[in-house]
């Protein structure tokens, strides 16, 4: 397969997906990105998004995966077919809030880490809930000044 470059895509064409954007209003128990919380989609190459029914967008707050290069406002596609192994940035529903964080199995128990030297690593067993929803494919990063000009 000859993938096309993103300036040759042709939006609407069989070489284009919808990818749903999800909001920011999330409830405990979030299961799936119902349309409820659908704020939009974004056209992406279907090669970037090999399988588009389990595939959304998510907008990244915070700073907690800095070292993973992921930032504040970043857009997370987030794939919820692949199996999470050890390494894999992951989003997480802890305790009914969902969270990017970085797996990881020591001694055949799972953690979920910060990629933030600031903040600590946590053992899955030590929150009530936890469930890995699903795996980041990629994400964008928006390259805007977020300072003021003088």
């Amino acid at each position: 397969m000859n993938p096309l470059a993103v300036d040759e895509l042709i939006l609407g064409s069989s070489d284009a997906v919808r990818v749903p954007v999800i909001g920011r209003a999330l409830c405990a128990g979030f299961p799936s990105p119902a349309d409820d919380f659908i704020e939009g989609a974004l056209e992406l190459p279907r090669w970037l998004v090999p399988n588009p029914p389990a595939t959304f967008l998510m907008q990244i707050r915070g700073d907690s995966m800095r070292g993973a290069g992921i930032h504040d406002r970043d857009l997370a596609c987030i794939d919820r077919s692949l199996r999470a192994e050890n390494g894999s940035v992951v989003v997480a529903v802890v305790d009914g809030q969902l969270s990017c964080k970085r797996y990881r199995t020591v001694d055949n128990r799972a953690r979920l880490d910060f990629d933030n030297q600031d903040m600590p690593a946590f053992s899955v067993d030590e929150y009530g809930e936890v469930e890995i929803w699903g795996v980041l494919r990629f994400s964008i990063r928006w390259h805007l000044a977020r300072g003021r000009l003088s």
